[in-house]
């Protein structure tokens, strides 16, 4: 069976994201990771539309790739003129990559409203700008922009345009959902079309061999990774998708889905087995640049992908994972996580002391004991599952296996705000190390900010190593709104080193109080880690 070659567009469509850009420097980083693990095509952006993305190509041009062809995006050339007078094409060309993508018009709507084109000059626009192309011997992807709704407004128009690149010398034709609006069974009928209308011309020119229909689908009706699979078992041979699925709108296909359905499920080649375990770093790498909050629901490659929170759950895969999971997470690079909260059983305690290097059962505490703690303390407003960092500390602590590097003796926070500047805040705190004292001020933006940097301070006379902490996120919730400003409320803290990253939680109905727990255990769990 043929094998299916992946096209990633990361680099220019991932960026039409709302919010999501990268720089020509993040680009060739993002495109190296790609063609370490195998991406078979890489669209590195559009040389002719940006400078950024010329930047891009020249960056590239001193770069050497080994699994991937790096290729750039543009479109047919402009109605009236001829291909030479192009600029687009000829940045296409400049780009110096030895495959191009170019995306014409399938739909008379566009064409003629939008375009204020004639369908006739259209088609001369695919025909020259192919042919321009493969006379400069480059590799020809022929998008075929909004084909599915042209198809379905007129079907013998919309095979002509492709027939045109066909007869010019594509060497792929790419099936485009435009608008994210197609359904998997009108994706699987609209090929088996294609093939059979256009399949025995281009055997006839390609020397036997099938056509070479790519797809490349939106996200918009939250198809586009069915729509991309279906379109394979249907007999395409490339498909386009972005990393984590990012994209204009609603997204494109999620390469970080498909790429695991059709090795894992579907047992098509695409890519080397080894190359599967990469992908959840591939997937948070991408969001890092992007500057957006990996989704922790993201399938194969998210946070919660093979997180088990039921205690039946739990107590089924710590005897026979199968039972409620679809595959192996380490093949994704992925792992097993079982949560703790007031849903679970004692497997979910066990499982997770055992991945934390607890032991059970001192102090009197089994893991019932704890589980019933657990859920008393979730009833006052705790979160652990979203806490990981303060539950090992409270099973130290119910267990007698607690030993804490630091002691809070007392702190004072000030918080001032004079007529014409902001509010600055200013912490005082006493902390106790052994039977040493230390006493540290320092200010912050915002109280727990000020607070952390005493903290940070006076903890840095003992413990020199915490210059690679950093705090890199910080949630505060009310608990029960009913209470007004009497409210308790949680505050959850994020932290991360070089090797990790940890979560701590505090509740009270004190902001202060319960940021203080969240950011005491936050550095108690940093510390405990180097003993």
């Amino acid at each position: 069976m043929e094998p299916v070659l992946l096209y990633d567009t990361t680099l220019r469509d991932g960026t039409q994201g709302e919010n999501i850009s990268f720089t020509a420097d993040e680009k060739l980083i993002i495109a190296k990771m790609l063609d370490d693990i195998g991406i078979h095509y890489i669209e590195g952006g559009w040389p002719g539309s940006n400078p950024r993305d010329k930047q891009f190509f020249d960056l590239a041009k001193r770069t050497e790739f080994i699994n991937s062809r790096l290729t750039a995006f543009g479109s047919t050339r402009r109605p009236g003129i001829s291909p030479d007078d192009d600029q687009n094409l000829k940045a296409l060309i400049d780009s110096g990559t030895p495959a191009v993508a170019i995306f014409g018009k399938t739909w008379g709507l566009h064409i003629e409203q939008i375009m204020e084109n004639t369908l006739e000059e259209n088609f001369a626009m695919i025909r020259d700008s192919v042919e321009y192309l493969k006379n400069h011997d480059l590799e020809v992807i022929y998008d075929a922009e909004h084909f599915f709704d042209g198809y379905r407004e007129n079907r013998d128009y919309a095979l002509k345009t492709l027939d045109a690149a066909i007869e010019s010398g594509a060497d792929f034709i790419v099936l485009c959902d435009t608008n994210g609006g197609t359904l998997p069974f009108d994706i699987e009928s609209a090929i088996a079309d294609v093939q059979k209308a256009l399949g025995k011309k281009y055997r006839k020119r390609n020397k036997g061999n099938n056509i070479r229909i790519g797809i490349h689908t939106h996200n918009d009706s939250g198809l586009a990774v069915a729509n991309s699979i279906i379109a394979v078992n249907a007999g395409a041979v490339m498909v386009h998708g972005t990393v984590n699925g990012y994209g204009e709108r609603c997204g494109n296909a999620d390469m970080t889905s498909i790429i695991p359905i059709l090795c894992a499920k579907m047992e098509r080649h695409c890519l080397p087995k080894e190359s599967l375990a990469k992908l959840t770093k591939l997937s948070r790498v991408v969001s890092e640049m992007a500057n957006m909050i990996p989704l922790n629901s993201r399938p194969f490659v998210g946070k919660s992908a093979f997180a088990h929170k039921g205690g039946i759950h739990v107590s089924a895969i710590m005897k026979e994972p199968r039972a409620y999971e679809h595959m192996r997470p380490d093949l994704v690079g992925n792992a097993r996580r079982v949560l703790v909260s007031d849903l679970s059983g004692k497997s979910n305690v066990e499982y997770k002391a055992r991945e934390l290097g607890l032991e059970l059962g001192g102090n009197g505490f089994d893991s019932r004991k704890i589980v019933s703690e657990i859920k008393r303390l979730e009833q006052e407003g705790y979160q652990f599952d979203v806490a990981d960092g303060s539950f090992k500390i409270l099973v130290e602590k119910f267990t007698d296996q607690f030993k804490p590097l630091f002691d809070l003796e007392s702190f004072r926070i000030t918080v001032e705000k004079d007529k014409d500047k902001p509010c600055s805040a200013h912490a005082t705190i006493k902390i106790s190390v052994g039977d040493k004292n230390e006493i540290t001020a320092a200010e912050g933006q915002g109280p727990v900010g000020a607070l952390d940097n005493a903290l940070r301070k006076a903890l840095g006379n003992f413990y020199p190593d915490l210059d690679s902490m950093r705090l890199v996120d910080f949630k505060v919730r009310v608990i029960d709104g009913r209470e007004g400003t009497a409210a308790r409320v949680r505050v959850l803290i994020e932290s991360r080193d070089k090797d990790d990253i940890w979560s701590t939680i505090g509740v009270s109905e004190d902001i202060i109080e319960a940021s203080w727990h969240a950011l005491a255990d936050s550095f108690q769990y940093k510390l405990a880690k180097h003993i």
